[in-house]
């Protein structure tokens, strides 16, 4: 036996031990290299196959691809093995356990007061309105000036509110948004703002001093109150069905004229928002030409429509965070 013989003999075999002893695929690699690259231990002892007899250089070159073939084999075979010992640790890591007791999670369910907002919200929305919010904290010029009720008007006891130690107030309303959004945009417009709102007010079981509004606000060239009528009657028919509707004369500083919605529900009219023409003062405040811009607004109390839909006999539930309340509305 030539030295290249023994050399790929001895090769061989410490290429099967090292394969069979390998314990990762990143170490199999390495040993592939070693043995089979470009530079590797084969390639180095048939680098000295032209010191060889010409005669001898078939037998030995069959030898060399014989050893070639058998550590690629032993390679594969190993790297297939250590490949499924891998997704079999993975799957044991991974496996859960079916027959253990599941731990219980109790779906929650959506607050009265959100609920109603989503169902409110979502009847404006098709009537082609886009939603606007704005700040809770104001200042006196938005929730008030801005709004056509200067310091001195009477309306302003209707809404004494939490003033802070800068001057800045909780918003009693939210018509305040309607001002922010005018200031910022151009007719036409028609936004619906819902948000917290807040008022010094005496808690009961049909007042809170924080409460939840939402006000609706159209604007362009040509609006009468016929267009308001209009919507406030389909508002009113997807929200309670073909019931009886009243528009009753009243008064807000912000709208001329100005009317209370009531509706018959269970036998009685049930007042549910008030409404009216935007002011001139109001279009004058945000830069409007109130000679070619009209519009219409109105504004209901969210609390109001939400005790009615589910019954509800004391404001003060909502508030609660009384579990055995809330679950009714799973």
């Amino acid at each position: 036996m030539s030295d290249l013989e023994t050399q790929l003999a001895t090769l061989k075999a410490e290429a099967t031990k090292a394969i069979a002893t390998s314990d990762t695929l990143e170490r199999l690699e390495e040993l592939r290299v070693s043995y089979l690259g470009k530079k590797g231990q084969l390639s180095q002892i048939l680098g000295g196959m032209g010191k060889l007899d010409p005669a001898e250089r078939p037998r030995i070159g069959a030898v060399a691809n014989e050893v070639k073939t058998t550590i690629e084999t032993e390679l594969a075979q190993k790297r297939q093995a250590l490949q499924q010992a891998q997704i079999q640790a993975q799957l044991e890591a991974e496996t859960l356990d079916v027959t253990m007791p599941g731990v219980y999670r109790p779906q929650g369910v959506m607050h009265p007061l959100n609920s109603t907002i989503d169902r409110l919200i979502d009847i404006f929305v098709g009537l082609g309105y886009t939603v606007a919010d704005g700040p809770e904290i104001e200042t006196d010029y938005y929730n008030f000036e801005a709004l056509n009720t200067p310091a001195d008007h009477p309306a302003r006891d209707m809404q004494d509110t939490f003033y802070l130690p800068d001057g800045n107030l909780l918003r009693t309303q939210t018509s305040s948004v309607q001002i922010h959004y005018m200031e910022e945009n151009d007719p036409p417009i028609r936004i619906v703002a819902p948000g917290r709102c807040y008022r010094r007010d005496t808690v009961d079981a049909t007042h809170s001093a924080v409460f939840h509004q939402i006000e609706l606000l159209a604007v362009d060239e040509g609006l009468t109150f016929t267009d308001l009528k209009g919507t406030v009657k389909e508002f009113v028919r997807q929200m309670f069905g073909d019931v009886p509707i009243r528009f009753r004369a009243s008064y807000f500083p912000f709208t001329e004229p100005s009317a209370e919605v009531d509706v018959m529900w269970k036998g009685r009219w049930l007042e549910i928002m008030g409404c009216g023409m935007v002011d001139p003062n109001v279009f004058k405040a945000v830069g409007y030409d109130p000679e070619v811009y009209t519009g219409f607004a109105l504004g209901l109390g969210v609390e109001r429509f939400a005790m009615v839909l589910h019954q509800i006999d004391d404001i003060r539930r909502c508030y609660s965070s009384d579990l055995r309340f809330l679950k009714q509305f799973a």
